[in-house]
């Protein structure tokens, strides 16, 4: 008995070198990942049957209760029996596999010792195809990629070759040399089976953790490189962003060459085939149509299926992605091989992974301009709640002065010019220069002043430095508008002040008056929702303090201060430095 030990440990050496090898190799990992497969079943039957008959072959030949040869077996005398590590192959297959790799591994290593010969062949092939049912349909309860399975494997394999032993017993004849046979190899086959079962199942385990490794490198890359692309794909699907976009996916990834679509037209195409995958050209590619069309994932393993209408095309393989927004495909990201070999899984879960993620950053995109789309219309709607009334009143006072001052009608009618051409430019811009928004004051100031021209005074204090600083359009001249109609009364006079200055590195506005003030209840909403009021809604103060919270972030603040007849001071202070929106630098068509 103890000279059997070493001798079968070498058999395990042996089965274990060579998973070993196999482990290393990627269309073996391959194999094991995908073993759902009909292909891939029908291959893990082959390799452990392999190993079944490996184990079979070095067995060691017993003969009358005494080791009789060490050496390859072909056949094996009638008289004689193998101790060997046949079991330790049936039952990782079938506990890797299922059902129907078990009982294929089961029967090919069964068979095979049935076709060697010897008093225990038959009990030995019954045996041998029962461990393979046994743990195959086993394989359900417990996932042998988990590290809690092993010692549940273990004892599987120690359990299948106990009831090998009970099966020669009630199967070979004569029943003492079966006996005889048994207490001289039950005890080295069960443990050297049970050690070999461990040691291959923790090499099988290892490509599984490799798996799992790999995915969570995928996953930190596919963010990285998200990350890295963020600012472009925020942009949209324009050609200079997903050019750029483009470069940083081939960069980081294994492709050879990427391609982004928008719905009609290549807008990128990056690295091999270059020379006629050309952006801002039709689709070069029926498999590009068909991920428009279907909206899915397609994978092309082969140039024919690329359909590329260029026969000397150099790409052999590609993955394309459906971009989507709101369920609905826009456009395309395509990873091209010029090997197919190159397209793997792992290559394939990063770039689904990728897709999944520069969906999403469209929807940002979507989301942002619906969002600057909607400042827009508050804007609009803001002024055409304005301009009826203000365009009525002009109207009639420079009508008024036609006749007795005809230069001062004109110079009215060269301001209220000013004020609407301020309205439109400014409506269309994110942020306009503050000597811009100051000409827009003076225009409103100007025709308010000839309606009432003893019922305030204005005062303009502006630091020269601060002429060119940019500053979101309608900032000022509202809270102007704010303090004219609603500070003072028909009968009290009173003083606007208007100020722009620095401080720590910030442009303070201020504009103050001394009119009748605010009361405290309505001081605590005004600037956070609009208010109901027969003295106004609010609206002007919510959406200057929302617009300069979306442009500048916490970097800038609008405060009121109020007391009743006292008057009211609104500061806005909007930082000097890092002025943008999102990632576009914001240019006044004023500065050209």
């Amino acid at each position: 008995m103890l000279t059997l030990i070493p001798l079968m440990l070498e058999r395990v050496g042996i089965l274990i070198i060579v998973a070993f090898i196999l482990s290393r190799m990627k269309s073996f990992r391959q194999v094991i990942h995908n073993e759902r497969g009909i292909a891939a079943k029908v291959t893990i039957i082959a390799i452990f049957g392999a190993f079944g008959i490996i184990s079979n072959y070095t067995g060691v030949e017993i003969g009358h209760g005494m080791v009789t040869s060490q050496d390859w077996l072909t056949d094996v005398d009638t008289a004689g029996a193998i101790a060997n590590t046949r079991i330790m192959g049936v039952v990782i297959g079938g506990l890797l596999g299922g059902p129907m790799i078990g009982i294929g591994v089961g029967f090919i290593a069964g068979l095979h010792r049935l076709s060697l010969g010897g008093f225990t062949a038959l009990a030995c092939a019954f045996s041998t195809i029962f461990a393979g049912v046994v743990t195959g349909f086993l394989s359900k309860r417990f996932k042998i990629e988990e590290s809690g399975s092993t010692w549940k494997a273990v004892i599987m394999g120690i359990l299948m070759e106990c009831l090998q032993m009970g099966i020669i017993l009630l199967l070979a004849k004569p029943y003492d040399e079966a006996l005889n046979l048994v207490k001289l190899i039950a005890f080295p086959m069960i443990a050297i089976n049970g050690f070999g079962t461990l040691l291959f199942l923790l090499i099988i385990q290892d490509i599984f953790h490799e798996q799992e490794r790999t995915r969570a490198l995928q996953t930190h890359k596919a963010l990285y490189i998200a990350n890295q692309t963020l600012p472009f794909f925020r942009q949209g699907l324009n050609k200079d962003s997903c050019t750029k976009a483009a470069e940083i996916i081939l960069k980081w990834t294994g492709a050879d060459a990427i391609a982004i679509t928008n719905q009609q037209q290549v807008l990128a195409h990056v690295g091999a085939a270059s020379d006629h995958h050309l952006p801002s050209g039709t689709m070069a590619t029926e498999l590009t149509k068909k991920v428009l069309d279907q909206g899915r994932i397609i994978i092309a393993k082969s140039a024919k299926e690329i359909q590329c209408f260029n026969p000397n095309c150099p790409l052999e393989a590609a993955i394309v992605l459906p971009l989507k927004v709101d369920d609905k495909t826009v456009g395309t990201l395509k990873l091209y091989f010029t090997n197919s070999s190159k397209l793997d899984r792992v290559e394939q879960e990063l770039a689904e992974g990728l897709g999944k993620l520069f969906s999403g950053q469209l929807e940002m995109a979507e989301l942002e301009r619906q969002r600057r789309l909607l400042k827009d219309a508050e804007i609009k709607a803001l002024q055409a709640q304005v301009h009826p009334h203000f365009l009525f009143n002009a109207i009639n006072t420079i009508s008024s002065l036609v006749r007795k001052d005809a230069d001062q009608a004109r110079k009215l009618l060269i301001q209220l010019s000013v004020f609407f051409r301020s309205n439109l430019q400014g409506a269309r811009q994110m942020l306009i220069p503050l000597e811009k928004e100051l000409e827009h004051v003076e225009a409103y100031l100007s025709i308010e002043q000839a309606r009432f021209p003893d019922r305030y005074s204005v005062q303009v204090e502006i630091d020269p430095s601060l002429e060119e600083v940019l500053i979101p359009p309608f900032t000022l001249q509202p809270l102007v508008e704010n303090a004219i109609r609603y500070a003072f009364s028909k009968t009290k006079t009173g003083t606007v002040r208007v100020r722009a200055f620095q401080d720590e590195g910030r442009m303070v506005l201020v504009t103050e008056d001394d009119g009748k003030g605010i009361t405290e209840e309505k001081l605590a909403v005004l600037g956070n929702e609009t208010v109901d009021s027969a003295d106004g809604t609010g609206t002007a103060l919510w959406n200057i303090k929302k617009r300069i919270e979306e442009l500048y972030g916490p970097d800038a603040s609008l405060q009121i201060d109020s007391k009743l007849d006292k008057g009211t001071k609104v500061v806005i202070k909007l930082p000097l430095t890092g002025q943008r929106w999102g990632e576009e630098s914001v240019k006044s068509l004023y500065r050209g």
